[in-house]
């Protein structure tokens, strides 16, 4: 393979990885806890955009299982955005016939 076609190879990778984050950051998640007593909905660049709290579990004597609540709506919503950007990367490494579970960039 000579070098010309390697470096288009890696300018058209490089595209595809900035396109595929760009579209990842305009996406939302959200993550629930508490049967879906506490909603997050955060960017795909990870940040919080909005917390939705059912009144009912707002109990002024039991502050720590809301801020418990909280947590756990912030990591599952966390945890989606991860699962995606990492569905993604994994069909661009294979449309690209690099091993699964290659990180990128290198």
């Amino acid at each position: 393979m000579n070098i010309q076609k390697m470096m288009k190879q890696a300018q058209e990778m490089q595209n595809k990885i900035a396109s595929m984050q760009a579209k990842l950051e305009d996406e939302e998640s959200e993550g629930s806890s508490g049967g879906g007593m506490v909603v997050v909905t955060m960017s795909g660049k990870g940040l919080v955009k909005k917390i939705n709290i059912d009144p009912k579990i707002i109990d002024p004597t039991d502050k720590e299982m809301l801020e418990d609540l909280i947590v756990a709506a912030l990591n599952d919503a966390k945890n989606k955005i991860d699962s995606a950007a990492n569905d993604q990367m994994s069909k661009l490494t294979g449309s690209l016939g690099l091993p699964a579970g290659m990180k990128l960039p290198f």
